[in-house]
């Protein structure tokens, strides 16, 4: 298993903290960082990035800011058209979503900063973003109670644009208070997605169908959710302190006092949870809470693990993710090369799109490293560039073109032999689920015939 590590945020100005996940130790603290929530994300493991709201009724207020992670001062600053609150960026790293309090979601490139794309999503402020595994829709929820998918062909499809009435695939009201998060399973465009909402419930969606799978009731509202990686549950942060335990494909429970989708919970939070996730394997949960505690949970034994304490203030967010090679201890300096390192981020994401025409068609390749510049991040590379390496690789008819199909196949493969397991996995606990109901039917007749 890869190091990974946990990085929280607060609303206050109080930076960002960053832990070994697994041994405690304390990395580097990020500076000058004020978060809202959903409000902070790794850019595919090469840098931290949040949005900042310093006055959200007024419009020139907002920023979005970077930090290399050997660094901690801030390195870059963008200055969007308005306050942006939740962002996002697919695991490539390749664009930034941002969801503005008018309702609008901007659409940045990261190589370039280009605004690419920004349209009106919500009557009210966006909440919260997520991509779906494959990367191919955005889904969004919002202070209007709604939550909304969108397919990213078609917001970069100005044909079908023009001739479609509304640029969701799906608009799902069932919510009747703000929408406080949002996650999607595996299975890309046939996996789940699961809502929370101040309405007191998260309910869980079908991607392939477009409809309401299952209603969760809990006892207050809920602000957070995570996913257990096999999709047999989900772990619910209420503002009662509690982080209640859902079945997705778990049997459920009986108890009446928690309702029939509801497990149990984890309670030592003084105050409201706020923000959750899980480690990669799913065996440990981090919940972060109003209290300015960041605990650790065993989610086999239900048990914390480790306890952290964010610098001042509330906690808000969370995240888990693989270690970066660039990280260091706090109490080892920075060396020359990872200083030289540090000053390969990308360029501030512009404010507004050039014309409303550019960047119909925009094309980002993630290749190989740049052999004219050892210590440039090859990831940032411009399109152009990308597209005459491209042509000279095609004329040339070189290795390295079949290399780059090779490489392609390998990870399409690797993916599919995932989704393959879980499969396999999901119907072995479905199988034992019927045979332990129908021993359960057989041990509850026995007794009856008996008496008879």
């Amino acid at each position: 298993m890869e190091p990974e590590i946990i990085i929280a945020s607060s609303p206050t100005d109080a930076g960002v903290s960053c832990w070994d996940l697994r041994t405690g130790a304390e990395h580097l603290r990020y500076r000058s960082c004020a978060s809202p929530l959903h409000g902070l994300t790794s850019v595919a493991g090469r840098f931290l990035a949040s949005s900042q709201v310093r006055d959200a009724k007024s419009s020139t207020s907002g920023s979005i800011l970077y930090w290399s992670w050997n660094k901690a001062q801030v390195e870059v600053r963008s200055f969007p058209a308005e306050p942006i609150r939740p962002i996002a960026c697919n695991s490539q790293g390749t664009y930034i979503a941002g969801g503005g309090i008018s309702g609008d979601i901007y659409f940045w490139e990261v190589a370039t900063g280009k605004l690419l794309k920004k349209w009106h999503a919500h009557y009210r402020a966006v909440t919260c973003l997520a991509f779906n595994d494959d990367q191919s829709l955005l889904i969004s929820g919002a202070e209007d109670g709604c939550v909304r998918v969108w397919s990213l062909f078609l917001i970069f499809d100005a044909v079908r644009r023009e001739e479609t009435r509304n640029l969701f695939e799906y608009s799902f009201h069932e919510h009747s208070l703000r929408v406080t998060d949002v996650k999607t399973g595996y299975g890309g465009c046939n996996a789940i997605i699961v809502s929370a909402s101040e309405d007191r419930t998260c309910k869980v969606w079908s991607l392939s169908r477009g409809k309401l799978l299952r209603n969760v009731l809990f006892p207050g509202a809920i602000d957070a959710i995570s996913l257990d990686p096999g999709e047999h549950v989900f772990y619910a942060g209420g503002r009662d302190g509690k982080i209640h335990i859902a079945a997705l494909n778990a049997p459920m429970s009986q108890n009446s006092n928690n309702g029939p989708h509801v497990l149990g919970s984890l309670a030592e939070h003084s105050k409201a949870v706020t923000c959750l996730a899980s480690s990669a394997d799913g065996f440990l949960l981090v919940s972060g809470s109003e209290d300015g505690m960041i605990r650790v949970w065993d989610t086999r034994t239900r048990n914390i693990i480790r306890v952290f304490r964010h610098a001042k203030g509330p906690v808000n967010n969370v995240m888990v993710t693989r270690q970066p090679q660039l990280l260091n201890p706090r109490t080892s300096a920075p060396t020359a090369s990872s200083r030289k390192q540090a000053l390969t981020l990308p360029p501030p994401l512009e404010k507004f799109a050039n014309s409303p025409d550019e960047n119909t068609h925009v094309k980002v390749l993630i290749g190989g490293q740049d052999p004219s510049n050892g210590i440039t991040d090859s990831s940032y590379v411009s399109v152009q560039a990308m597209e005459a390496q491209i042509r000279e690789l095609q004329q040339k008819g070189s290795t390295a073109a079949a290399e780059v199909d090779v490489e392609r196949l390998k990870n399409d493969q690797l993916r599919s032999v995932q989704m393959i397991q879980h499969w396999k996995t999901m119907y072995d606990d479905l199988h034992q689920f019927c045979v332990d109901e129908l021993l359960e039917d057989v041990r509850t007749e026995r007794p009856t015939h008996h008496n008879q």
